[in-house]
């Protein structure tokens, strides 16, 4: 799969950063493009979206700063999403892979970083405020 990882620096400690996204019930408040609430129903986070409800899982946290998530969408199987936050100096370094899934057209593929670029943004702004 056709794959770009993006990344944005904030002026931030990389556990604070951690310790903000690992938590799912921020989702609505830095991933908007993509989130607009989220909720946690038998033991799985169901999110709202402009598709509709999304189930998601995150992985356990951890110490070596893995973010990554699996979205399971109303049609089709689960898709991968892997993120990361990384030391770069005093501040982070987010990092974020968005894959172009088979069948999706490049005009889709292109909106979805493009979304994935404003929430990194509104990450940024939301952890340096």
């Amino acid at each position: 799969m056709t794959s770009t990882t993006l990344n944005i620096s904030i002026n931030c400690a990389p556990k604070k950063v951690y310790d903000f996204v690992s938590n799912a019930q921020n989702l609505p408040k830095w991933a908007k493009t993509f989130i607009r609430s989220i909720k946690k129903v038998n033991n799985e986070w169901i999110a709202e979206t402009p598709q509709g409800p999304v189930a998601m899982r995150i992985v356990d946290k951890n110490s070596f700063g893995i973010l990554d998530h699996y979205v399971k969408p109303p049609v089709g199987g689960e898709i991968y999403v892997p993120m990361r936050v990384i030391p770069n100096g005093k501040g982070s370094e987010v990092l974020f892979t968005v894959f172009q899934q088979p069948g999706m057209a490049d005009e889709a593929y292109q909106n979805d970083i493009k979304m994935v670029r404003q929430d990194l943004e509104s990450l940024k702004r939301v952890m340096e405020n």
